[in-house]
């Protein structure tokens, strides 16, 4: 797909067109990765943060939060918790939290690897080779670091770079790679100050930098941030909506261009459609699920932004929710890790 026809479909807003969208992005998504759904267990175990992310909720510079970090214990039993479920993978999840020492969360990993059977994700944001090469070493699987955008100026607009250091996500996703996780990315869509071109050139980088995951949202304002305070706009008819219908199309755009790639229908989805946001994400190219096993306590404090689906449902309610969902979709729920499958067709 050339960069012409994927904004031609980024553009497009006609209901019957985009039926074929929707059908294509599905046919492929059934041929490559199958009927299965695989759940990931969500664990956000701190939400300490370095940085001064300008659409973040959990930011450096947000004081009206209460921050948190769990404990060793509190994680390996959410680990068990995602054994009982049946899941294949947990994700553990944090700011960039300094806080959590190299050595610390490598145990936590060699505990998880040795005691269940489960893949472990991680996704802790910037850190340097030799703790992304002592996490591998401990058992760690995968590594979630999403790019945000590719247009320079919007990222150090919205990510500026801590005192002293520059940041290019690109070069660690390299790094990544080199050290043999299976590499995750992705972006936000309707960023202010996002061009359409700019979000078909994301896409594009998708199948160049040859992701195994793929994770794409809305940008949904946070009240606390300063991009919600002080926005940067541009051309009307230029700027990328934020919107629901929006992240379907590059949610099956990702699935047409990435065949392969695990693309997960996010939480962010059901934010703007809690009846069946997940569901139509899975419709249109999805295939993965990350259900939150988070204790409630600490998952209404991670706040990355508003008004998060779910957060007052119980784990065992979570669960059982999506279960649902995805047998009311005539899908299955995936068994195993559910790693990437690379096939020839």
């Amino acid at each position: 797909m050339k960069n012409d026809e994927i904004l031609y479909w980024l553009q497009n807003n006609d209901e019957h067109e985009l039926q074929k969208l929707w059908k294509s992005a599905d046919d492929i998504r059934s041929l490559y990765v199958g009927s299965q759904v695989h759940l990931r267990g969500l664990i956000e175990f701190s939400n300490h943060c370095r940085r001064k992310c300008a659409y973040c909720g959990i930011n450096t510079n947000n004081n009206n939060i209460s921050r948190y970090r769990m404990s060793e214990q509190e994680i390996l039993n959410c680990a068990g918790d995602a054994v009982d479920y049946g899941y294949g993978t947990v994700v553990l999840q944090s700011g960039e939290d300094i806080g959590v020492k190299t050595e610390w969360l490598a145990k936590i990993i060699q505990k998880i690897k040795s005691k269940t059977p489960l893949a472990v994700t991680l996704s802790v944001g910037e850190r340097s080779f030799k703790d992304l090469e002592t996490w591998k070493k401990s058992g760690a699987d995968r590594y979630l670091l999403r790019f945000e955008t590719s247009d320079p100026v919007l990222y150090q607009r919205i990510h500026p770079s801590l005192p002293g250091q520059k940041s290019n996500r690109f070069i660690l996703l390299e790094q990544l790679k080199k050290l043999d996780y299976e590499v995750g990315s992705g972006v936000m869509i309707g960023i202010p100050g996002q061009t359409y071109e700019t979000l078909a050139k994301d896409l594009s980088l998708f199948k160049y930098l040859n992701l195994d995951m793929i994770g794409v949202g809305p940008y949904i304002p946070h009240p606390d941030t300063k991009l919600v305070k002080q926005p940067q706009f541009i051309n009307k008819k230029e700027q990328v909506p934020n919107t629901e219908l929006m992240t379907y199309k590059v949610v099956a755009l990702t699935r047409i261009l990435c065949p392969e790639a695990n693309i997960p229908s996010t939480t962010a989805l059901a934010t703007l459609n809690i009846k069946q946001g997940r569901e139509l994400g899975l419709e249109r190219g999805a295939n993965v699920v990350m259900p939150n096993i988070t204790p409630p306590q600490y998952r209404k404090l991670y706040e990355i932004y508003p008004a998060k689906a779910c957060l007052q449902e119980t784990t065992e309610q979570c669960h059982t929710c999506m279960k649902n969902r995805i047998l009311y979709l005539g899908r299955e729920t995936g068994t195993g890790p559910g790693n990437r499958k690379h096939q020839v067709l």
